[in-house]
C-alpha cells in the first residue's frame, strides 16, 4: 500500500488538532510521537523535502551523553535520547551503529579534562571509562602513538540523519499525518482557541502549533509570542572522503573539547565514508552554508595528529557546511510561549539529532498540561520497511528479487551499485520525491565519486516518468536549483 502527502485545492485547509511548523529530526519526531494518538496532524515545511535544514548536514553522531552539562535540558534529555535509537531502528529501519567514541588527550591538562567529562557523565547517568594507550589500541589501532589516554564511551554511534528523517516522517504519513511541503509560514494569528498559519498559499487552521523552525524559529515564535530569545547560527564545515578510507577510523574521535565546541571530529558514516569536521563559526545569515578552502584547510589539519596510517585528502570527494540554532543560553528551549497552546521546540543545536526523538515524548507532555486530551490511535502501526539493500543480499536474494521485478537488474548509479529497482522504491513511500539530492539522501544515487555525473540524467527520467512530471520541473535541490529550462529549437533556429 501507497501513503502520499496529502496536498488540497483550497486556501483554506482543514483544522488540526496540532500543527507543527518544520520538518528536520524534531518536526519529524513530533509528528511521529503524536501519530499514536487519535488527533489530527499536520506539518508545515519550507523547502520541498523533509530534513533539508540543519538536520540534513551533521555528523550523524548519537553522542553518549557525558558532555552535555548537568542540569541542562540537554543533560535531561541525552541518555534517553541515545537509548530511543535502537528501539526506534527496530521498528523503523534506517540503520544505526554503536561503534562508540574516543576523546583523545595528548597531555596532562588533557586528562584532567576528560575526569571532568567523566564525573559530568557520572551526573547525567552516562557509563564511560579513561582508558591507556594499550586499550585504545584495542578499541582503533589506527590512533597516533602521541595520545596518552582517552574517554571512552561504548554507548556513542552514528546513524544517517536524513535517513533517519525520513523513516520518521514516511511513518508519520502511514499513521495519518499530512506534510505539506513548499509551505513556508508568513504570518500566525489566534482569534479565541484558533490559530491561523498563513503561507504564501494557504491558511492552516490548527488548536495548538509546534515551533520546530530551526534556525529561523525566532523569526516564527516572534509572530504570535513574547520571544525573549535570538537564533544565531553556527555553522560547521565538512569534508566527506570515497569509503576507501574507511578502514581508517572506526568509532567516532574526537580531541579533547574546548569552551566553544567538541573540537574537530573524525566520524564513519553508516555508510562507510569518512566524515571531518566540523568547525564552529557564528555568523548573521541563517541561509549561509557556504564553504571555503582556507577554512577546511584549517579543519582537516586539527586532526592531523589523530591517526598512524593518516586519511588521505586526494579523497576528498565533497565539502558542505551545516547551520546550528544556537541561543546565548547554550540550551534547548522547549516550552510553552505566553501565547497559550503555542509551544517552541528551539535552539535545539547538538545534541539535537541524538535526544530529536526524546524531545518529541516531552513536546507530548507538554501539550497534554496545556489541554490537548490525547486518546490511544488504535490503528497506529509503528513499523516502516526499509529501503532495498542489495548490497547485503546473497545472490540467490538478489536473483529472486530480478525475477518478480527486472528494475533492480538496470545499474543507475555505477559509483555507488544503485538499481532502477531501488529508485522507484523510494519515490513511492509517501513524500514525493522530485529533486536529485532527495533520491541521493535515501538512495546514495549520486554519492559516489562522480558525484551523479553518471546517473543524474537517468534518476531525472525515472522520476519524470514515475509522477508524470516535465523534465523542467525536476531540480537538483528544489527552489531555482533547475537543471533543464526547456528545449533548445530544433535546428537551432530562433
Amino acid at each position: 500500500m501507497l501513503f502520499f502527502c496529502i496536498y488540497k485545492e483550497e486556501n483554506m485547509k482543514e483544522m488540526y488538532d496540532v500543527l507543527i511548523i518544520g520538518a528536520g529530526v524534531v518536526g519529524c519526531s513530533a509528528a511521529r510521537e503524536l501519530s499514536k494518538y487519535d488527533l489530527n496532524i499536520g506539518v508545515l515545511e519550507r523547502r520541498e523535502d523533509v530534513s533539508c535544514g540543519t538536520s540534513k548536514a551533521n555528523s550523524g553522531m548519537i553522542h553518549g551523553g557525558y558532555d552535555a552539562t548537568h542540569g541542562t535540558i540537554k543533560a535531561k534529555l541525552s541518555k534517553r535520547g541515545n537509548e530511543l535509537f535502537t528501539i526506534l531502528d527496530n521498528e523503523l529501519h534506517f540503520g544505526h551503529t554503536r561503534c562508540g567514541s574516543l576523546v583523545l588527550a595528548f597531555d596532562e591538562e588533557d586528562i584532567e579534562t576528560l575526569k571532568g567529562l567523566q564525573e559530568n557523565g557520572n551526573k547525567n547517568g552516562v557509563e564511560t571509562e579513561i582508558i591507556d594507550i594499550d586499550r585504545i589500541h584495542e578499541i582503533e589501532p589506527n590512533i597516533s602513538n602521541e595520545v596518552i589516554a582517552a574517554l571512552y564511551c561504548k554507548t556513542a554511534g552514528i546513524a544517517m540523519p536524513f535517513q533517519y528523517c525520513v523513516a520518521l516522517a514516511e511513518n508519520a504519513i502511514k499513521n495519518g499525518v499530512e506534510f505539506n511541503l513548499n509551505e513556508e509560514v508568513t504570518d500566525i494569528t489566534k482569534e479565541g482557541d484558533v490559530f491561523t498559519v498563513k503561507t504564501k498559499d494557504n491558511e492552516y487552521k490548527a488548536r495548538y502549533v509546534i515551533n520546530a523552525a530551526g534556525v529561523y524559529a525566532d523569526k516564527i515564535s516572534s509572530m504570535i509570542a513574547e520571544t525573549n530569545f535570538k537564533i544565531t547560527p553556527r555553522k560547521g564545515e565538512y569534508m566527506l572522503l570515497d569509503s576507501c578510507e574507511s578502514s581508517k577510523v572506526h568509532p567516532v574521535i574526537f580531541p579533547t573539547p574546548k569552551a566553544h565546541s567538541k573540537g574537530i571530529a573524525l566520524t564513519q558514516s553508516q555508510d562507510g565514508n569518512i566524515l571531518v569536521g566540523p568547525n564552529a563559526e557564528y555568523i548573521d545569515d541563517k541561509e549561509d552554508v557556504s564553504t571555503d578552502s582556507k577554512t577546511l584547510d584549517e579543519v582537516w589539519a586539527q586532526t592531523e595528529r589523530f591517526l598512524i596510517n593518516k586519511l588521505d585528502k586526494s579523497k576528498v570527494i565533497t565539502q558542505f557546511a551545516g547551520l546550528r540554532a544556537t541561543t546565548d543560553t547554550q540550551d534547548f528551549i522547549i516550552e510553552e510561549s505566553s501565547t497559550k497552546g503555542f509551544i517552541n521546540a528551539a535552539a535545539i543545536q547538538s545534541p539535537g539529532f541524538t535526544v530529536s526523538y526524546a524531545i518529541a515524548e516531552m513536546l507530548v507532555d507538554i501539550l497534554k498540561e496545556a489541554g490537548l486530551e490525547l486518546s490511544e490511535n488504535k490503528d497506529f502501526d509503528p513499523n516502516r520497511r526499509g529501503y532495498v539493500d542489495m548490497e547485503n543480499m546473497s545472490k540467490e536474494e538478489i536473483n529472486e528479487l530480478i525475477k518478480k521485478d527486472p528494475r533492480f537488474a538496470r545499474v543507475i548509479c555505477r559509483c555507488e551499485t544503485i538499481t532502477e529497482g531501488q529508485i522507484v522504491d523510494v519515490l513511492h513511500r509517501g513524500i514525493k520525491v522530485t529533486t536529485l539530492d532527495g533520491v541521493k539522501r535515501r538512495m546514495r544515487a549520486g554519492m559516489g565519486r562522480c558525484q551523479g555525473g553518471f546517473c543524474s540524467p537517468r534518476v531525472m527520467e525515472i522520476i519524470k516518468r514515475e509522477y508524470d512530471m516535465n523534465y523542467e520541473d525536476v531540480t537538483k535541490k528544489g527552489e531555482e536549483s533547475y537543471i533543464l529550462t526547456g528545449k533548445l529549437n530544433k535546428g537551432g533556429n530562433n
